[in-house]
């Protein structure tokens, strides 16, 4: 038998960076999946589903600070729990 389990809502906007605003500690207790376009992305840095967009990294490219540089992507986005 499984049990249902007590997820959080996924928010709207929501970052992997924990000195981001809106980065939420307890979504990431559980695995966040992605879909951008219709494909599942691996490598989001942050989404926001209203606006439509992600950030990925640049290649391998860091800032000053060790922090990968992200582009922003344009397009539909989904975001679910894995099971």
């Amino acid at each position: 038998m499984t049990e249902p389990r007590d997820l959080p809502p996924l928010p709207d906007r929501l970052s992997i960076d924990p000195k981001s605003p809106h980065h939420v500690a307890a979504v990431f207790e559980h695995e966040v999946g992605i879909r951008f376009n219709g494909k599942e992305r691996f490598d989001v840095q942050e989404y926001c589903i209203s606006e439509g967009w992600i950030r990925v990294p640049a290649g391998r490219t860091v800032d000053r600070k060790g922090n990968p540089l992200t582009i922003k992507l344009n397009g539909k986005v989904e975001a679910s729990y894995k099971e």
